[in-house]
């Protein structure tokens, strides 16, 4: 019984969240749904003694609340913002988060300090309430976080794009999961105070600069760019060719900021740390630092931490050797994340390929081992060639309809490429903290980083020019991606939904 009402708690309002990210309900008619399905609780455990009935009733009652806490954080933008934009407009605000620096521009996130918003022309001074806006600006000024500037230009909503696999990019929803309504395009900033962040995390961007300069100096381009996209997801200054090299191989994972490189990294550390006579445990414990020293080092980004939650889940898994306790907990972690920010769930693609690529590794790598007995078991090359394929194959359908592009290179250059990235990493991690102390102690373990680096970007590279190494599939349809998923989930746990229905109470 209890197991039935954790389930129909948890997916009650998961799937209320997920109707709500697509449809307007009315409040009052989520507060006659609660009403009624806590009424049907009350009637079928003191009166009918349904045991059903009370398990459909909190299914229902969890089903309104998903709804209700979206419509909580689903509120408008002010007013008095939407009747300025496409005016010019003078603002003072505090960039709070590490500016994105891409190949032409960097990106600012910047709330506004209410109430020092000035509007120009025929608008009058007037205070305005806290809201963020992203601004671009120009990449000759060195921007931090902390920053207090006031900055001039014109407001701006942002608005929907084509990528170039032809998919519809919801950019406004993307950018409104972190608060953003607004942005402006390279206005007039003037640069106010500086250190007016949060201390803690001011002092971990000041680390992770510091430590990505040192590393820098030991390892030259393009392959340090390689390394900081390992270990902290810095892309910022990849050009379109190399970035379009990664896409086209499917590698492009090794450097982005989500859970599906580290929940395998992790894995890959503890299993090469598990061999010989190694205690368990320094295996286990080996693959937790590599998560910490992530999150810390990325500055603890949301986006990090949900990385490094769903991989310490895949570690998790390991130890206690339980897929069904671990699958509980997988549940419990996602559902924490939707309530404190139900727009993950439909609208951030890092939390979805997190979660994806951590059921994959739990629960579809073990099914798959068997069809790789012709690798050999040594230093756990099987394994990890086995998780490698695994997180592949399951995340593929969601990334042929979120992004629309086939690697049919992906399986033999992921294969040639990430049994080398633990270690690739970890002498990225020494190359980096070893330069905090001294630039001498770098240059070996340097030299060392730059030869493997060398090696997985010239694979990146030979695959990358094999002709149709990519194909691009714009329409990838919807209900055939919704119908693998559910083949996989049948194959994976048709036994335990059969049981959650048919078991007794």
């Amino acid at each position: 019984m209890q197991d039935k009402i954790f389930y129909a708690s948890c997916f009650g309002f998961i799937v209320g969240v997920f109707l709500r990210s697509f449809l307007l309900v009315n409040l009052y008619v989520i507060i006659l749904i609660g009403v009624i399905a806590l009424a049907s609780i009350v009637f079928f455990t003191f009166i009918s003694k349904n045991n059903w009935g009370i398990i459909f009733g909190i299914f229902i009652l969890a089903f309104s609340f998903g709804i209700f806490r979206f419509q909580m954080v689903d509120v408008p933008a002010p007013s008095i913002f939407e009747s300025s934009v496409g005016q010019k407009m003078i603002f003072s605000g505090k960039i709070i988060d590490e500016p994105t620096i891409a190949e032409n521009d960097q990106k600012l996130n910047v709330k506004i300090l209410a109430p020092q918003g000035l509007a120009l022309g025929s608008l009058k001074a007037r205070p305005f309430p806290a809201i963020e806006i992203l601004i671009s600006a120009n990449l000759d000024e060195n921007y931090q976080y902390g920053d207090e500037i006031n900055f001039e230009g014109t407001l701006k909503k942002p608005e929907n794009f084509i990528t170039d696999q032809g998919k519809n990019f919801d950019y406004v929803n993307y950018l409104r999961k972190d608060g953003i309504f607004y942005v402006m395009s390279y206005p007039k900033i003037e640069i106010m105070s500086h250190g007016n962040g949060n201390f803690i995390k001011s002092a971990l961007f000041y680390v992770k600069d510091k430590f990505l300069n040192k590393m820098n100096l030991a390892i030259r381009e393009p392959e340090s760019l390689l390394m900081g996209g390992l270990i902290l997801g810095e892309k910022s200054s990849f050009n379109e060719a190399l970035r379009q090299s990664f896409v086209d191989t499917g590698t492009i994972h090794i450097v982005a900021l989500s859970g599906y490189n580290v929940t395998i990294v992790a894995e890959w550390i503890m299993k090469i740390f598990s061999f010989s006579s190694l205690p368990k445990n320094f295996g286990i414990g080996a693959g937790i630092i590599t998560i910490l020293l992530f999150v810390l080092m990325t500055g603890g980004s949301s986006t990090a931490v949900r990385a490094g939650i769903m991989a310490s889940l895949a570690l998790f898994s390991r130890v206690i050797g339980r897929n069904y306790d671990v699958s509980r907990a997988l549940i419990i972690a996602g559902v924490i994340m939707i309530l404190i920010n139900p727009f993950v769930l439909v609208f951030d693609v890092s939390f979805q390929l997190s979660f994806i690529a951590t059921v994959a590794v739990i629960f579809f790598a073990p099914k798959i081992e068997k069809y790789f007995l012709w690798i050999t078991p040594r230093f756990k090359l099987r394994d990890i060639i086995s998780v490698t394929c695994a997180a592949y194959i399951f995340v593929l359908p969601f990334i042929l309809y979120k992004m629309g592009n086939l690697s049919l290179v992906a399986l033999p250059a992921n294969a040639l490429i990430l049994p080398f990235i633990p270690l690739t990493m970890i002498l990225g991690f020494l190359t980096g903290f070893a330069g905090l102390i001294w630039y001498i102690f770098a240059i070996p373990l340097g030299y060392i980083s730059y030869l493997f680096l060398h090696y997985e970007l010239g694979i990146i590279s030979f695959f990358s020019n094999i002709p149709f190494a990519a194909l691009t599939i714009p329409n990838f349809p919807f209900i055939v991606t919704l119908l693998i998923y559910i083949y996989f989930i049948y194959r994976l746990f048709g036994k335990s939904i059969k049981s959650f229905f048919t078991e007794p109470f």
